[in-house]
């Protein structure tokens, strides 16, 4: 039993036309402490008294090295901030550590500590009233760092975990003859632990989520898209989304679904986080649970090059004819190594059936003197898939417990993502890869180039973050958001990335450059053979390069003018700015 739960927590964690010209918005000239125009006191007092949560100074959790990098409260300051809840529960903490060249952690000056949508629309209007720039966090579980921010006031919505289902929701606004559907509504600090715990371990139901159960569920993820391990059965998480209560950048809070604020509703449905507003609640669709969730893991080993070459073709094949489809999801890891590691999950097959689905690759490959394989097939009931209490009973070294004094029962992670937590970046990279390239007649051209970049550096397929081959349903709710519409005809989205246990200036754990720019070369060299296989095709606003070119159209392809044509009215200021966000030509941020 703990090797059928560890095979399918291993799969589910695997956790070009020019810019436009500048936008006609005006930004405002962020407001810095050292300035005079900088909130006097009884400024910041008065704030504090309209508040049902808290005005805080944030500090880092990783303040003990800052004062002392050798000490033993260094050391227990580092090995804590490898919990992610642990992170979360810090008003100044992050889920990653920083990006070469890109960012780091910088905690802000003040920090709301938001309970209600109140506490949220009195930190925008204080914003507004002293121009001083706004950072959101909900989680923080955020590679770009778009959650933090210097001289800033942060509006953090860590408490407000509210989660609520309904049978039968009928949008805010709309006609008394809108079909009501089953939805789970969720706050804006909810995290994806406690939406599947309610939904699926307590109800029975499913909701379309992310794979690492610290991620904020109404937050970026949401808003960027979202995928989890079967979205080509259920779409991405945006096209789950129903309605948003959200405090705009003129401090109101208003409802945005499809018969009021609908151009406002659309733009969160896949805009990107922190742009257009501050999300205090969201309300997301339902799905029946299917009877089965279940994973394929395993690793296939070629003996040398040309039957790693070979593998990757006959790979391309077996997945274009018998994986594309709404039951299959998550990744296939390439190494230089010349190994095929295979982490894919599937719904609704009995372990019979997904294993039948196998056999014919299965078969092949023992058939090859030179590729040695070893493969699990393993399927539990769905209801028990974010079950506590089952993992600890059956598989208790594929999760992590939050084992903190006071910390909630139940409360973990999949240890498969642990290497994610605390982690700073060399580089990060992602591509759509059109389903097109499947076809026979450009299969070879494909894995070509998948044998060419796995020569420089380790990437994955993740075939649940391309909706090609999925459900007609996933596929027209995922249509009508403002997601790049490449994700509807990609097979896959490549992704890749070089990481390290690094706290610059810390003993043990400081930046080696020379190392990181290596590692960083070789990602970018494996990745500029996909981009040139690719033109055109988009990455993923969630996970992909700060240094993203053409990032407008990459993120957002066709749906960027009307985008920014909504950020112009809604924020015409520039309030809510963050790196790469819709609008954000006009900060420089």
């Amino acid at each position: 039993m703990a090797r059928l739960a560890l095979a399918i927590t291993a799969a589910l964690t695997a956790c070009s036309s020019p810019p436009p010209a500048t936008p006609s918005l005006t930004p405002l000239a962020f407001c810095k402490p050292s300035q005079p125009c900088w909130p006097a006191a009884a400024d910041w007092q008065a704030l504090a008294a309209q508040l049902t949560g808290k005005l805080e100074r944030p500090t880092s959790p990783l303040a003990a090295c800052d004062a002392a990098p050798t000490s033993e409260a260094c050391a227990a300051a580092l090995r804590t901030a490898r919990n992610p809840f642990f992170l979360e529960d810090q008003v100044g903490g992050t889920q990653q550590a920083g990006w070469l060249n890109a960012w780091e952690p910088r905690q802000s000056v003040y920090a709301i500590v938001a309970e209600t949508a109140g506490d949220v629309a009195a930190g925008v209007k204080f914003a507004a009233a002293h121009q001083l720039r706004l950072a959101i966090k909900g989680t923080g579980h955020d590679y770009l760092g778009r959650s933090s921010a210097p001289d800033s006031l942060l509006i953090w919505t860590h408490h407000m975990r509210k989660v609520d289902l309904a049978d039968a929701f009928v949008p805010h606004g709309c006609p008394a003859t809108t079909p009501a559907v089953s939805t789970v509504t969720v706050g804006a600090g909810a995290r994806w632990l406690e939406a599947y715990q309610a939904v699926t371990v307590e109800h029975g139901r499913y909701v379309q989520g992310g794979g690492c159960t610290s991620v904020g569920a109404a937050g970026g993820f949401l808003q960027g898209g979202g995928f989890g391990s079967w979205s080509k059965k259920y779409g991405t998480g945006a096209a789950g989304l129903v309605e948003a209560e959200v405090v705009t950048a003129d401090g109101q809070t208003v409802i945005a679904n499809a018969c009021q604020h609908a151009d406002l509703f659309w733009a969160l449905r896949g805009g990107g986080g922190g742009t257009f507003g501050v999300v205090t609640k969201a309300t997301l669709l339902t799905h029946p649970l299917p009877t089965t969730f279940g994973a394929v893991h395993g690793t296939v080993t070629a003996a040398n090059d040309a039957a790693f070459r070979d593998l990757i073709g006959h790979f391309v094949t077996f997945y274009r004819d018998q994986l594309n489809n709404e039951h299959w999801g998550e990744s296939v890891n390439f190494s230089p190594k010349n190994e095929l590691e295979i982490s894919m999950a599937f719904e609704g097959l009995s372990e019979a059936e997904a294993a039948a689905v196998w056999q014919p690759l299965r078969a092949w490959i023992e058939s090859q003197p030179a590729l040695k394989i070893a493969l699990e097939v393993h399927a539990v009931p769905a209801s028990k898939m974010w079950s506590y209490d089952f993992f600890h009973q059956y598989a208790a070294d594929a999760i992590q417990t939050d084992d903190r004094p006071g910390a909630p029962h139940g409360q973990y992670w999949w240890s498969g993502d642990a290497e994610q937590v605390h982690t700073y970046w060399y580089a990060y990279e992602s591509r759509w890869l059109p389903v097109a390239l499947f076809q026979p007649a450009q299969s070879n051209k494909l894995a070509d180039a998948l044998f060419a970049a796995s020569r420089q550096a380790w990437f994955a397929l993740h075939f649940n973050k391309g909706l090609a081959g999925g459900a007609p349903d996933a596929l027209a709710r995922t249509r009508d958001t403002a997601t790049n519409p490449a994700v509807l005809d990609a097979a896959a989205l490549y992704l890749t990335g070089a990481l390290g246990d690094v706290v610059p200036g810390v003993p043990g754990h400081d930046l080696d450059r020379a190392k990181a720019e290596a590692r960083r070369a070789k990602v970018t060299a494996a990745t500029k053979i996909i981009r040139d296989l690719t033109p055109g095709a988009g990455s993923y606003v969630n996970e992909t390069s700060f240094f993203e070119p053409d990032w407008q159209h990459a993120f957002w392809g066709t749906n960027y003018e009307k985008l920014l044509a909504i950020k112009r009215k809604y924020d015409p200021r520039g309030l809510f700015v963050c790196h790469h966000c819709v609008g954000s030509e006009a900060s420089g941020i």
